[in-house]
């Protein structure tokens, strides 16, 4: 294994914490227009996994809004106490969408609604399956050798995204080419599952390494995570 520092050096710091601004920035631009295109859309087809797809881009502008505020502070040790709070911001974004989602898609397997195909819900679905992991990748990156749980927290709600626009994608073509329209609130379903998940690992601040104080290197397991950390 090969060692790696615990903790960057003050400029180092200072650099990840402008890419985290950086890229928590184009990640609320992007997902502004995410969710007006997706809420707009879905509403028009009546498509309960389109709306909570919308409705996860605007909890992923809150939770890189709260990311955001966190990083606004230039003193390091001001970040760390305003984590905890941003965290739970977060979490509770995560389970807010999951409660709303379970109902909409229940009411529409139950027969109050069926979801009509929507050719821009497959375009912004594909895009942002194209866009997302690139976005997380970079900032959990950075939030991970800067030790922060928030930035991973918010890396992992952009990752998410990923994951939704493989589930709406094929939700939404699924009754566009077979004429499943149940295929739409199953799709909602899962997402809800994935972000009850996410919203449990966050409220635990789950998803990153912090640096210890106590050890003056670290080795890096097979996750990326250097061993001798707090992984939270």
């Amino acid at each position: 294994m090969t060692a790696i520092p615990l903790s960057p050096s003050p400029v180092r710091r200072d650099t990840l914490t402008r890419r985290i601004r950086l890229l928590v920035a184009a990640t609320i631009a992007y997902n502004v227009i995410e969710a007006m295109v997706a809420i707009t859309a879905g509403t028009m087809a009546s498509s309960t996994a389109l709306v909570g797809f919308g409705l996860d881009s605007v909890v992923e502008v809150s939770s890189a809004t709260a990311v955001a505020w966190q990083f606004s502070a230039r003193d390091p040790a001001v970040r760390e106490a305003r984590e905890q709070r941003a965290l739970r911001i977060i979490a509770v974004s995560f389970f807010a969408l999951a409660a709303y989602v379970t109902v909409d898609a229940v009411r529409a397997l139950t027969g109050t609604g069926e979801a009509d195909h929507s050719i821009p819900g497959i375009v912004l679905a594909a895009l942002s399956l194209a866009i997302m992991p690139f976005l997380s990748a970079a900032q959990r990156k950075a939030g991970r050798e800067l030790g922060s749980a928030t930035a991973v927290a918010d890396s992992k709600q952009t990752l998410l995204c990923t994951y939704l626009s493989a589930v709406l994608l094929i939700g939404l073509l699924a009754n566009l080419l077979l004429g499943w329209s149940w295929a739409d609130p199953i799709a909602a379903l899962a997402i809800a599952a994935i972000a009850v998940k996410e919203g449990r690992d966050a409220w635990q601040g789950r998803g990153c390494c912090a640096p210890s104080t106590h050890a003056p290197t670290a080795t890096a397991d097979a996750c990326g995570c250097a061993t001798g950390c707090n992984c939270r």
